[in-house]
């Protein structure tokens, strides 16, 4: 039988994977359903590959981890049990960490920057979504960030700003109407009447 083999490449990183058509599904000859192997190459680093579980780890992970990006909250998605994690940096960039499952195999520990990230997602979402390759991939549900952590994402400094500046520009006019004397009546008085006296003879 015949092994099918895709390749999607970006700037800085190329996804290939390898499987067979499933024909027990009704798919043809050119459509990958059985995921046999994956590799994952980034420009200056070794090459990655695994089977299908590394990769289904791969997207749960890193396709959270850029919507949490774009949204302007950067945590961790992926515990230390799972085969692949993603995390802020130390120093900037990202830490990408795959797991093997042979024991006594050390995690394997990659520096990504913005672009390399960006063009990793540009891969796997181009798979997800090729006809080609026809696997059932674990959903992933969207869910919604909460109010609490689009607030937590926000720096403490530019929260407290506008509500500070409010504040102090209240408390200067209120200053200053209080300063100020308040403008004279300049509108003319009514002239006085003399008041009428009776002559007694």
């Amino acid at each position: 039988m015949l092994k099918l083999a895709y390749r999607y490449d970006q700037t800085a990183a190329r996804l290939m994977v390898e499987g067979l058509p499933d024909f027990s599904a009704n798919q043809g000859d050119d459509v990958i359903g059985i995921l046999s192997s994956w590799k994952l190459q980034f420009v200056g680093s070794p090459e990655l590959e695994g089977k299908r579980d590394h990769l289904e780890a791969m997207l749960a992970t890193v396709l959270p981890y850029s919507r949490l990006l774009v949204s302007g909250v950067a945590r961790r998605c992926g515990d230390t049990d799972s085969p692949v994690s993603l995390a802020p940096g130390a120093e900037g960039g990202h830490q990408l960490e795959l797991r093997s499952s042979r024991a006594g195999v050390e995690p394997l520990t990659i520096r990504l920057d913005d672009a390399e990230l960006a063009d990793l997602v540009r891969c796997l979402d181009a798979m997800r979504l090729d006809r080609r390759v026809q696997i059932p991939w674990p959903e992933q549900p969207h869910r919604p960030l909460a109010r609490r952590e689009l607030t937590e994402a926000i720096p403490l400094v530019q929260r407290i700003a506008a509500p500070v500046l409010g504040g102090a520009s209240l408390l200067v006019v209120g200053v200053l109407a209080v300063l100020l004397p308040l403008p004279e009546d300049k509108a003319p008085q009514p002239a006085a009447v003399p008041a009428e006296t009776t002559e007694t003879r």
